[in-house]
């Protein structure tokens, strides 16, 4: 049997007015420790964000989805939050924000491949 291992993740959402608190899942981040695992999958589908007949440029939201990932990856390209440890940045990516992206609670779980995980729960939560 494969050894399952401890995960956490977080919904990523766009909610175009913050008041409303709406909003339209467009991705998961995904941190497991066990297999110095730490990723984001997002899809922002411009036909959703129009139904809520927002005035968001969706570059402006791919271009922070796009910084989230990079902060993912980690290193002097994203930045004094690319260099700190996963762990950090996971936890940094995830707080609590009142902006037009921002992050669910976070979840735990336990997987075998951190990366099918990943999948699995944007075509469950996103797509």
């Amino acid at each position: 049997m494969q050894e399952r291992h401890l995960f956490e993740y977080a919904v990523i959402r766009v909610m175009p007015r913050v008041e409303r608190e709406e909003f339209i899942n467009v991705g998961v981040i995904l941190y497991c420790a066990k297999q110095k695992y730490l990723n984001v999958a997002f899809e922002l589908k411009e036909e959703r964000l129009k139904a809520f007949n927002c005035e968001l440029e969706p570059s402006v939201i791919t271009a922070n989805l796009m910084a989230i990932a990079k902060i993912c990856k980690g290193g002097k390209e994203a930045g004094p939050i690319g260099q700190l440890d996963m762990a950090s940045r996971f936890r940094w990516l995830t707080a609590t924000r009142s902006t037009v992206v921002q992050a669910s609670k976070v979840h735990p779980g336990f997987c075998i491949d951190a990366e099918e995980t990943l999948q699995k729960l944007q075509q469950e939560l996103v797509l």
